[in-house]
């Protein structure tokens, strides 16, 4: 990706993988179903008996970021939908959402492009 130091990271829309799915649990929340497919996953699935699916449940908060995160949504748009979402909640807003999406980015969960 390019250098995003020059640039605000609020105008950056985040793209989901899309090899990355995602399903309600019985408490609402959201959890991601991770494909674990290449070489070595596979060598690993044989000899230890790794799962080709991992599962992660997001909290109360990544459950209602995960969903924004269609390809359309600007990080300042889902900051605001977030903030009108939980309100004083959501306090310190920026440092978390964006805490979250380095996070979930780091996983190659999803990436992000320019607007």
């Amino acid at each position: 990706m390019e250098n995003r130091k020059n640039n605000n990271f609020l105008d950056y829309v985040p793209v989901r993988d899309e090899a990355i799915t995602s399903e309600r649990g019985e408490d609402g929340s959201i959890i991601l179903k991770v494909p674990h497919n290449g070489f070595f996953d596979r060598v690993a699935q044989k000899f230890f008996h790794t799962p080709k699916v991992s599962s992660i449940n997001l909290d109360e908060e990544g459950s209602f970021v995960w969903p924004l995160i269609d390809g359309k949504n600007t990080v300042y748009d889902i900051a605001q939908l977030v903030k009108a979402h939980f309100g004083e909640n959501a306090e310190p807003l920026y440092p978390r959402l964006i805490k979250f999406l380095r996070i979930v980015e780091s996983y190659r969960f999803i990436k992000f492009i320019k607007r």
